[in-house]
């Protein structure tokens, strides 16, 4: 008998969700093993770090988790013998673990009992690279430095050896093959990195001297040594004459005279090999020791290409389509983390020679039965092209009613420089399994599709955003897979602050989600922590001259359009969105009797990591949505 969508009975549970999939952190060929870090929602989140022989090398209760520029990233590496050094979550101190020993700390702790914080930690010749932030200081201060590996800078923080000190923000320290030189990413707190980022090299000449070399970059990413003389980075730059603006291979060359130059773009294509900086120790594409460069290329969607010395260049077959990073290399074998079109997410290991690939965590098939192939899904919108990828209902058991068109829920990132691409995921299994059909878009300002799609959100946000996710919705329905009364919308963060902001225009969603979602521009400008402080003035302007438009723009103020229900839900210790946020919303829709639900989550902070968290989140989403569309859906 058919039966209604949004009431099929799936085998996605909530509870299976939180371990559906590991959440990768990093992965290092180590000797003879493969080592990887990984969260888990279990431990509350705990990051730990794991190899490929089975045992845990980080054991509980210890974390590796960074919180530099409060996204952190890049919080361990380790030495071919088997030394683990990672950044520990609770007190954000270096510390190494060496085989059949306990964790010993490298860095000093502070007054408060904390050290400053420490991340993007990169080991070469023996020597540990960090970028340090110390918020204690007045003003806030930013650093790379060496750590000592003796030990001796866990009582002595002058121990520390700094290479570059600066209230600029700094990522991606490397050093050249002789040591004499770092090569590394800056940019200034009034721009975000993927506005404008500089590449520095600073080299240590006689007698304790140093000399600077700035490399004329527009958003450079990721140096990499292949010379004391020759150094690869990625940088955003039009990939021809009057072409679009894509991150690209780029080369940079040191001439007689000693100074440094740009020496071209290495195979450009119309596509993206970099993303927006939000965290340390990302890896977009890792030379292999012959001169090939295996490289992620996006477009929308990722794929992996391997660059023949001559600029040939080769598509690398692997299961890996969705935010793949470019881990490490080892002779001819590369590690491959991220998602895929039809497997889950994980980490594999390819032979670029022989074509190979395995997995090595996660990466399982998806059942196709049960998880819809992700449909490409362009509008054309008030600013331009909407990009957006549709996951209708899929359940082999069931069928639909005739004539029933599914509700929909529209999911938008957040960031808002972010980027989704079209993945299996059991997270989004969960809905469609159930008859609610899934559409996640890539609004204006997404990374992905060039520069030019990502700045026109410059000035704009809380127009562009929202237009888009208002098309993309309209053509869902207009285009006869969605039910027009029944079509929710859902984000976090950033996408948050669009799900508000669309509810106040009214007209297409019947319902909305905001997971620590922006309310009010001006209360996030006061709230905004340093990584993001001067962020908003692109996006709407700068304050006073701009409060106008921060009032305008803001859901707060607009609270009396809303008249549909609404569900809060909110981390207790959010330093990027605080808890103000979610409430002054809660409170304004209280006072007009609008049906809303708040949630506070002690314990969690910007994005949910727990796996009790996660677990009532979904559930309580599936519960609002059929309140909302007046069905009654299996958890």
């Amino acid at each position: 008998m058919p039966q209604p969508y949004g009431t099929w009975s799936s085998p996605f549970a909530a509870a299976d969700i939180a371990s559906s999939a590991p959440r990768i952190d990093g992965a290092r060929f180590v000797g003879d093993e493969i080592w990887w870090g990984e969260s888990v929602p279990a431990e509350s989140g705990r990051v730990t770090v794991r190899r490929s022989s089975g045992d845990t090398v980080l054991p509980a209760p210890w974390s590796a988790r960074s919180r530099v520029h409060e996204y952190g990233g890049g919080a361990w590496t380790a030495d071919e013998q088997g030394t683990l050094f990672f950044v520990e979550a609770s007190d954000q101190r270096v510390y190494r673990l060496q085989p059949g020993s306990e964790p010993e700390a490298l860095t000093a702790v502070g007054a408060d009992g904390r050290g400053p914080r420490h991340g993007g930690l990169r080991l070469q010749h023996g020597r540990l690279l960090a970028v340090r932030e110390d918020l204690g200081a007045d003003p806030h201060r930013r650093a790379i430095i060496e750590v000592p590996l003796d030990g001796r800078a866990a009582d002595e923080a002058d121990a520390v050896r700094v290479v570059v000190e600066g209230s600029s923000f700094f990522a991606h320290p490397v050093l050249s093959p002789d040591g004499r030189s770092v090569a590394y990413v800056e940019w200034s707190g009034t721009r975000m990195p993927w506005q404008s980022a500089q590449l520095h090299i600073r080299t240590e000449g006689a007698g304790g001297s140093f000399e600077e070399a700035t490399i004329d970059t527009v958003s450079a990413l990721q140096p990499h040594w292949i010379s004391d003389s020759e150094l690869l980075y990625l940088d955003d730059r039009p990939i021809a004459e009057d072409g679009p603006v894509r991150w690209s291979l780029h080369r940079a060359v040191r001439d007689a005279s000693g100074s440094w130059q740009r020496a071209g773009v290495i195979a450009p294509a119309d596509a993206d090999t970099g993303y927006g900086l939000w965290v340390l120790g990302n890896r977009w594409y890792q030379p292999l020791p012959d001169g090939r460069i295996v490289a992620v290329r996006t477009n929308g969607a990722d794929e992996v290409v391997v660059v023949d010395r001559d600029g040939a260049v080769q598509t690398l077959e692997v299961p890996a389509s969705a935010h793949v990073s470019v881990d490490d290399v080892c002779g001819t074998r590369v590690l491959l983390s991220g998602g895929g079109a039809t497997v889950n997410a994980g980490l594999w290991v390819a032979d670029v020679e022989s074509g190979d690939v395995s997995a090595v965590r996660g990466g399982a098939p998806a059942d196709s039965a049960w998880m819809p192939p992700a449909r490409a899904f362009t509008i054309d919108g008030a600013h331009g092209p909407v990009h957006a990828f549709d996951y209708p209902p899929a359940n082999p058991n069931v069928v639909a009613p005739d004539g029933e068109l599914p509700p929909y829920i529209v999911f938008v990132h957040g960031g808002p420089t972010a980027h989704v691409a079209g993945a299996a995921s059991a997270a989004i299994a969960f809905y469609t399994s159930r008859g609610i059909g899934v559409l996640d878009v890539n609004y204006g300002g997404s990374t992905g599709y060039g520069r030019a799609y990502r700045e026109r959100l410059d000035g704009q946000w809380g127009v562009v955003d929202v237009d888009d996710v208002l098309a993309a919705a309209r053509g869902l329905a207009e285009s006869g897979r969605a039910d027009p009364r029944r079509i929710a919308i859902r984000g976090g963060s950033a996408g948050g602050w669009t799900v508000l902001s669309a509810l106040v225009r009214g007209g297409v969603f019947a319902a909305g989600i905001s997971r620590y979602g922006v309310a009010d521009l001006r209360m996030l400008a006061e709230d905004a922590h340093d990584f993001e402080k001067h962020y908003i003035d692109g996006l709407v302007g700068p304050l006073p001259e701009a409060e106008q438009v921060y009032l305008e723009r803001s859901p707060l103020t607009h609270t009396d359009r809303i008249d549909v229900p609404v569900l809060l839900l909110q981390g207790e210790d959010d330093q990027v969105v605080p808890p103000s946020q979610s409430e002054a919303i809660r409170d304004a829709l209280a006072e007009r009797g609008v049906p809303h639900e708040y949630v506070l989550y002690p314990g969690e902070g910007h994005g949910f990591r727990k796996a009790e968290t996660i677990v009532d989140s979904l559930e309580r989403e599936l519960a609002f949505l059929g309140r909302a569309f007046g069905f009654t859906s299996t958890r």
